[in-house]
C-alpha cells in the first residue's frame, strides 16, 4: 500500500467525523419536515380511534348559503326609500323569489331613468326610444297622440330637470308576469307650440312639479331583463286597486 493512499484514507475519515459532530446523525426519534401540500396517510391507531368516536363529536360542515326563504328580499331597502306603501312589499317579495335576478334599487334607478327618457322621447316624436320601453298597447297610444300632433303642425319640448321621487305604490305577480306601479315626483319644463312658434301650452321660463303613476311588467321567466311601462296616468285616483293589464300588453310582438 503506498503512502498515498494511507494519506488519503486518513484525510477521508477525519472529513466523516468532522460532519457528523456538525450535523449529528440519524437515530429513528426525528420528525419528517412537514409537507404542506401533502397530508400523511392515517395509521391503523388512528383509524380505530376515529371509528370509536361517538357521531355527535364528529362536526358536520354547515351548507354554505343556506337559502331562506322566511327572509323578504326587500328588507334590505330602507323604508323611506321607493316604498310608499307598505302593502306593496309582500308583492315586491313575491316578484323577488320569482326572479332571482330582481334587485329593488336597481328597479327603481333603472324606472327613474326610463321615465325621463319616455317624457322627452314622446315630445321630440322618438318612435325608436318609444318603441324600446312602451309595452306595445301603450306604445299604440303614445305613437296615435304623435301622429296626431304631426297632423296639426305643433310641436312640443319637455325637460326632466330632475325625477324627484320614485315611489312604488303597488306590486303584484299574476301567474309569471310581475306588475310595479310607482308614482314619479319630477321637476319638468314642457311647451307645446303651434307651426308658427306661438306657444299653446307650458311657460318655457317655468318649472313644474308634475305627479305621473306609471305600471311597469315583465315576463319573469323571460331572459329579456327589460321592465316595459304598461300603464300611464297623472296621478293616482283614489287608491291603487285598478285592474292589472292583459298579461299580452307587456309582450313585445
Amino acid at each position: 500500500m503506498s503512502a498515498d493512499i494511507i494519506i488519503y484514507g486518513l484525510v477521508a475519515a477525519g472529513l466523516v467525523l468532522w460532519l457528523r459532530s456538525i450535523l449529528g446523525t440519524k437515530h429513528g426519534e426525528e420528525r419528517e419536515r412537514p409537507n404542506p401540500f401533502t397530508s400523511a396517510p392515517p395509521s391503523s391507531q388512528d383509524v380505530k380511534n376515529r371509528a370509536e368516536q361517538p357521531p355527535a363529536a364528529q362536526k358536520i360542515p354547515e351548507e354554505e348559503n343556506p337559502e331562506d326563504e322566511t327572509v323578504s328580499p326587500v328588507t334590505s331597502l330602507n323604508r323611506n326609500d321607493g316604498i310608499a306603501v307598505p302593502e306593496a312589499e309582500i308583492g315586491l317579495s313575491e316578484i323577488a323569489r320569482a326572479d332571482r335576478r330582481f334587485e329593488l334599487p336597481a328597479f327603481l334607478q333603472g324606472a327613474k331613468d326610463a321615465f325621463a327618457m319616455i317624457v322627452e322621447a314622446y315630445a321630440r316624436g322618438d318612435r325608436e326610444t318609444l318603441s324600446s320601453f312602451l309595452a306595445p298597447d301603450v306604445f299604440s297610444s303614445f305613437d296615435s297622440a304623435i301622429a296626431e300632433r304631426d297632423s296639426r303642425g305643433e310641436t312640443m319640448t319637455a325637460d326632466i330637470h330632475a325625477v324627484r321621487r320614485a315611489e312604488i305604490i303597488r306590486a303584484s305577480l299574476s301567474g309569471r308576469h310581475a306588475y310595479i306601479t310607482v308614482r314619479f315626483t319630477a321637476d319638468e319644463t314642457t311647451i307645446v307650440q303651434d307651426r308658427d312658434g306661438n306657444i299653446l301650452q307650458g311657460n318655457p321660463d317655468k318649472i313644474t312639479e308634475m305627479v305621473d303613476v306609471w305600471t311597469f311588467g315583465r315576463d319573469t321567466r323571460s331572459q329579456n331583463p327589460t321592465w316595459l311601462v304598461c300603464e300611464t296616468r297623472d296621478d293616482l285616483a283614489e287608491d291603487s286597486r285598478e285592474a292589472l293589464p292583459e298579461a299580452g300588453s307587456i309582450e313585445k310582438s
